[in-house]
């Protein structure tokens, strides 16, 4: 067991929030009892995860997306109030971190899916520190590829092709990090790996002749969340289990 406090500033040292521009509020959101003993952590602080982590005894949720996001009405009706009202109810607190759990080089969602994915991080993708260059460890086929993510992440990518038959430098940057396509293009690689896609994303893979792989947002930060919760358990000796909420998006 560990004070919510000890808990909150260990994840604060380990993750840096404060160098952090972000959309929304990094560390605690909603406060709940004052000690912890289990922790459930999983991508998005949806319903299904509050009702899981209920069930599961957990004292606190570590997630990648929270609330309050820039631009949200701030008013706690409806959906929002109705996942606030069950953390309340249930005295869980929740603990969420973003931008800080996208660009860790240690937790962080692109360095995890760069260990499942077998690809090796040489730079960073962007100034903000979040998304990488590099290589994959072994080079191959992009077909070949497309079918690795389809095993690692059990998710088949949106595959755009280019002439180039094999892949051996790539960039990537989980999430909704389409737009940093241009980032990609300017570094040269064969390939560039997001979550999500747009319309115009297509037009500039094609018009770049780089191949490109959206590969879903859920799907490519299910893993810097998990190795967080893995983090603070070890540190402090708590129990931790991860959730997997599916989202095909």
């Amino acid at each position: 067991m560990v004070s919510l406090t000890s808990l909150l500033e260990f994840s604060r040292e380990t993750l840096q929030p404060d160098q952090f521009q972000d959309y929304c509020p990094n560390g605690l959101q909603v406060e709940g009892r004052s000690e912890v003993r289990k922790i459930v952590s999983g991508v998005t602080a949806c319903q299904a995860l509050i009702d899981q982590a209920i069930n599961a005894g957990a004292d606190a949720i570590v997630v990648h997306h929270g609330y309050f996001w820039r631009g949200d009405d701030p008013c706690l009706t409806g959906i929002h109030r109705a996942r606030i009202k069950r953390l309340l109810e249930a005295n869980i607190s929740l603990i969420a971190y973003h931008l800080p759990l996208d660009a860790h080089p240690e937790l962080g969602n692109n360095v995890e899916l760069a260990r499942v994915l077998d690809l090796v991080p040489e730079g960073k993708l962007n100034t903000e520190g979040v998304g990488n260059t590099g290589r994959l460890k072994q080079p191959m086929k992009a077909v070949e590829f497309a079918a690795h993510i389809n095993d690692r992440l059990g998710r088949s990518p949106l595959h755009i092709m280019a002439d180039k038959e094999r892949i051996e430098t790539i960039a990537w940057c989980t999430g909704a990090a389409q737009g940093f396509i241009d980032k990609a293009v300017a570094a040269g690689v064969d390939a560039y790996l997001s979550g999500e896609v747009s319309e115009q994303t297509v037009h500039i893979a094609r018009e770049a002749n780089m191949h490109y792989f959206a590969a879903g947002h859920h799907a490519t930060e299910r893993y810097g969340v998990q190795a967080l919760g893995n983090c603070i358990a070890r540190h402090f000796g708590l129990e931790h289990e991860y959730m997997e909420i599916d989202n095909p998006v």
